[in-house]
């Protein structure tokens, strides 16, 4: 599979397919294509639509076919961010932000993953459940706003804002800790949780998570100003 990721920071990534090869989308992912890429819906059995769906992906997946001869797909991300390519394989999988997961070759597999903290994450809110990617092959991931990275050393730490974790290395570690202090959980205006994540591994970190835009723009909506 041949690639091209344009439009800046409102991007789309043009895929270009050999006669037979496929891609897997999520429902709604395609933007436009050849005439000779075939579709087929699948859900993948009912564990791995439950997974999907509470890791806020849809239930149903997209294999996509060029059939006959080179074929060519677009994929448009759904918030203004990036795209990016990551090759996955058995001993590198990567933890996702939750909705990051756009295509992937067939031989990627795309999982539920959850935080340690069960009983901290029903308050944490977004970041609690994640996405994990394995298997073998390439996996196109959607963030938001500006992406920095870091590489993070054995037992070093990174406190992050609840939705600003996009990826990372599956060899990280995280949890979901209390905001110390009841004066800064209810006065602080940072929320009651936070995100650690403790290395060694590589890091992607979001400026503009989609929940936190929707939440400003809520409160505009509902006073009308």
């Amino acid at each position: 599979m041949k690639y091209d990721i344009q439009g800046g920071n409102l991007p789309v990534v043009i895929c270009t397919l050999e006669a037979g090869e496929k891609i897997i989308t999520e429902g709604g992912g395609m933007t436009w294509m050849s005439p000779n890429m075939q579709m087929e819906t699948t859900g993948g059995g009912i564990g791995k639509m439950f997974g999907r769906a509470f890791s806020g992906e849809s239930i149903f997946q997209n294999i996509y076919t060029a059939k006959g001869k080179e074929g060519m797909i677009a994929l448009a991300s759904s918030f203004p961010g990036s795209i990016k390519a990551f090759e996955i394989s058995p001993d590198k999988p990567m933890i996702l932000q939750k909705s990051a997961f756009l295509a992937s070759e067939q031989g990627v597999e795309l999982s539920v993953h959850f935080k340690k903290n069960f009983g901290a994450g029903l308050f944490g809110g977004e970041g609690f459940i994640m996405q994990k990617v394995s298997g073998n092959g390439l996996c196109f991931v959607e963030f938001d706003g500006h992406v920095v990275e870091y590489d993070l050393e054995a037992g070093e730490q990174m406190v992050i804002d609840t939705g600003n974790l996009a990826a990372m290395t599956a060899t990280c570690t995280m949890e979901i800790q209390s905001v110390p202090g009841l004066k800064n959980k209810f006065l602080g205006g940072e929320g009651l949780f936070n995100t650690v994540v403790t290395g060694p591994g590589h890091i992607w970190l979001q400026t503009l998570p989609a929940s936190g835009m929707a939440s400003v723009l809520s409160k505009y909506i509902a006073t009308g100003n």
